[in-house]
């Protein structure tokens, strides 16, 4: 299954709805005032030039039908919060990625992150029927591994200096969540989070 032109996902308390250009003048704010969202960004987002260039290079790869860029809304707030996508999609492999989440600081902590989480990983397993999900970050960023331990990745290892980065070279840690399980334990796991938080 290929993603169908629009897909929005919420519950109680999140929506995520397809990023447009527009878009632009509702994350400003995040990209003047919290620079350090993107501290290990390969596409960072700060500054108004970089915002335009993240959206326009999330709607390029949206237009092959390699990613899907999302905005997220904090319904309980009813304010925009950040931005997510899936992206890297493999249709002969039925595998795709998961990432480029940035929260803003008002919303982190709060268990928007964790509904994100469960929406997403719910419409790949159970609406594409994929086999597996992948999460990369910085292999330095211990705030971004610690949260995607916490909804049930699995480690899989370093690549080590696989990339080119803002500055320099970065080495990403590879994480996944296999279909298998996601039906075995994370659902349940991260049901039983977003529930408690």
């Amino acid at each position: 299954m290929e993603f169908k032109n629009e897909i929005i996902l919420e519950n109680d308390v999140v929506l995520l709805r397809p990023l447009k250009k527009e878009d632009i003048s509702l994350l400003k704010e995040f990209s003047i005032n919290e620079p350090e969202l993107w501290k290990y960004s390969l596409t960072p987002a700060y500054g108004i030039e970089h915002l335009k260039n993240y959206i326009d290079q999330a709607l390029r790869e949206k237009e092959l039908k390699t990613s899907y860029p999302f905005i997220v809304l904090d319904k309980r707030a009813n304010k925009i919060a950040g931005s997510t996508r899936f992206y890297d999609y493999r249709k002969v492999h039925h595998t795709i990625q998961l990432g480029y989440t940035w929260i803003g600081k008002d919303f982190q902590g709060t268990g928007l992150n964790k509904n994100c989480k469960y929406l997403l990983l719910q419409y790949a397993f159970e609406k594409m029927n994929l086999e597996r999900v992948e999460f990369r970050a910085d292999a330095k960023n211990a705030k971004s591994i610690a949260a995607m331990k916490s909804i049930g990745c699995i480690e899989e290892g370093i690549l080590r200096n696989n990339c080119a980065a803002p500055k320099g070279r970065r080495e990403s840690i590879v994480l996944s969540i296999l279909k298998d399980e996601w039906f075995d334990r994370v659902k349940a796991l991260l049901i039983d989070k977003i529930t408690n938080s």
